[in-house]
C-alpha cells in the first residue's frame, strides 16, 4: 500500500472485507465496503503529473438543481474530478474541504471542481444542494453531480482512473487540462500534496491552448 493510503470502514463489516489500497469507504451505519468482487479490476490512480493523451469521455449527470450536466461544457476549463458522498462523517467532508480551500487559492474562473458522488440512491440532487451549501459552493465552479451508480462507476473508473463503489471511494483529486486530458492526481487528505495539487492546477491554467505538458511523468506510474 502507498504510503498515506488507507482504507476506513465500519468495524462492524471488517470480517467481510478485503483491505484494498487507494480505496476509503467511509464509516456509517450499514455502510458498504469494499468486497473480493469491488476490487476486482480496480483501476491505478494517475501519478502525480502524466503526458496528455486522448481527452476524457464525453459524460452526463445530474447536477443539484436537478439539471443535466454536460462535461462538455468543461471544455476549455481546467478542472478537478473526485469521488465522494454525502453522509461519509469525517474523509470525504476533509476531501471537500481541501477542494473547497483550492478554489478559494486559485479564485480563476477558467478553474472548476467536478465532485461526483458513489452514493446516488441517497444523494439525491436536493440532498447535494444542502451539501454544497456547507461549503457556500459556487455552482458556477463547483459541480456536485449524482446519476446512474452504472454511470458513475464507469466514469470514475474510466476517465478519472478513480476506483468507486457504492460507499467506497478513492481520496484522490485528478487534474484535467482545457482539453480534458487527464494531467495527474494527488491527495486530498494530506496537507504537502494539496499545495502540489495546487501547484499543477496553476501550471496548467497557465498553459497554452495547445499545450502538451512537457517533461511529465509518463501516465501509469505509482502515484505518490
Amino acid at each position: 500500500m502507498p504510503p498515506g493510503e488507507e482504507v476506513t470502514v465500519s468495524r462492524a463489516a471488517l470480517p467481510a472485507v478485503v483491505i484494498v489500497g487507494l480505496l476509503v469507504g467511509c464509516g456509517r451505519p450499514a455502510a458498504v465496503v469494499a468486497t473480493p468482487r469491488a476490487a476486482e479490476g480496480a483501476p491505478q490512480p494517475a501519478s502525480a503529473r502524466v503526458e496528455p493523451g486522448q481527452p476524457a469521455a464525453r459524460f452526463m449527470l445530474t447536477e443539484r438543481d436537478g439539471t443535466t450536466f454536460d462535461s462538455a461544457s468543461l471544455r476549455g476549463k481546467v478542472w478537478l474530478a473526485s469521488v465522494f458522498f454525502a453522509n461519509c462523517p469525517g474523509p470525504c467532508f476533509r476531501e471537500n474541504q481541501a477542494i473547497a480551500d483550492l478554489l478559494r487559492a486559485i479564485p480563476d474562473p477558467d478553474f472548476v471542481a467536478v465532485s461526483v458522488t458513489c452514493d446516488p440512491e441517497n444523494d439525491t440532487p436536493e440532498t447535494l444542494r444542502r451539501y454544497a451549501d456547507r461549503f457556500e459552493a459556487d455552482a458556477g465552479r463547483w459541480k456536485f453531480l449524482t446519476g446512474d451508480m452504472a454511470t458513475i462507476k464507469q466514469i470514475a473508473n474510466g476517465s478519472f482512473l478513480l476506483p468507486a463503489e457504492v460507499g467506497v471511494h478513492s481520496e484522490r483529486g485528478v487534474v484535467f487540462d482545457r482539453q480534458g486530458r487527464l494531467r495527474g492526481s494527488y491527495h486530498l487528505l494530506q496537507p504537502d500534496r494539496v499545495k502540489l495539487l495546487e501547484k499543477l492546477i496553476r501550471d496548467v491554467l497557465d498553459e497554452p491552448a495547445d499545450a502538451v505538458g512537457a517533461g511529465a511523468a509518463p501516465a501509469g506510474t505509482a502515484p505518490p
